[in-house]
């Protein structure tokens, strides 16, 4: 059965948040535990330290990940794409730039670029999430949290520079 109710709320958060493309910023300092004995990060770290800039952004929303687990909400990773651009070292201060690709009622794809601080680009990359009950089995996602959400999804088709900011 179609709902009229979800639909005017899905209207209203369109009109009121546009897809207007912000980007979350979290700060990371590489540690000696992250590198390989060749100086530069190992490969599967990167995806820590997604996570950690993730975390950080459903805090920063005022949802931190352990309430929405205490509240029957997880988002675990079903698929992700990393590109490796350029190696991150030891003590490097690196930007994670991160948004939404994808926000509907069960999934997320969150898209992300890590610079370091000579502004070289590091990484691009997305992760694929889906909502679910801490049992495992998949829910919609919280009408509070997707309208939370709405400022941070890009638009179709919205260039790598649009994204990040550095134009």
């Amino acid at each position: 059965m179609f709902d009229l109710s979800r639909l005017a709320l899905r209207l209203h958060l369109l009109q009121t948040h546009p897809m207007s493309g912000k980007t979350f910023r979290y700060e990371h300092r590489v540690i000696y535990a992250e590198c390989t004995l060749g100086n530069h990060i190992y490969y599967a770290r990167y995806l820590d330290i997604l996570e950690a800039a993730r975390g950080e952004f459903f805090r920063a929303l005022g949802l931190p990940l352990a309430d929405l687990q205490e509240q029957d909400t997880a988002f675990p990773v079903i698929e992700c794409q990393l590109k490796y651009r350029f190696p991150a070292r030891y003590d490097d201060v690196l930007d994670v730039e991160l948004w939404l690709d994808e926000l509907d009622r069960i999934r997320l794809r969150f898209g992300y670029r890590i610079i370091n601080q000579s502004d070289e680009l590091i990484l691009e990359g997305t992760t694929s999430h889906v909502c679910t009950s801490i049992a495992e089995k998949p829910k919609r996602l919280p009408l509070e949290l997707a309208a939370l959400m709405q400022p941070y999804l890009r638009p179709k088709g919205a260039s790598a520079e649009i994204r990040s900011g550095r134009e």
